[in-house]
């Protein structure tokens, strides 16, 4: 038996396992939408840089960053 036989043995037996779907980023990145503008009703990610957030509400609404925003 030859390595031709080997993989193709292990072919079968791995497709057993079955195929894994393709995995998408775009729940977990929904869920993760955390901080929400008060103002224009955007969403940050939680791993948004406060520094970001402050960006946003000075540039956009000419506000502070509290008023905009709910910070836990």
């Amino acid at each position: 038996m030859g390595n031709g036989a080997r993989a193709q043995q292990k072919r079968e037996r791995n497709a057993d396992k079955g195929p894994k779907g393709p995995a998408s980023q775009l729940k977990a990145n929904a869920a993760a939408q955390t901080y929400k503008c008060k103002t224009c009703f955007q969403t940050f990610q939680s791993t948004t840089a406060r520094k970001a957030l402050e960006a946003h509400a000075t540039d956009r609404h000419s506000k502070q960053a509290e008023e905009c925003f709910d910070f836990k």
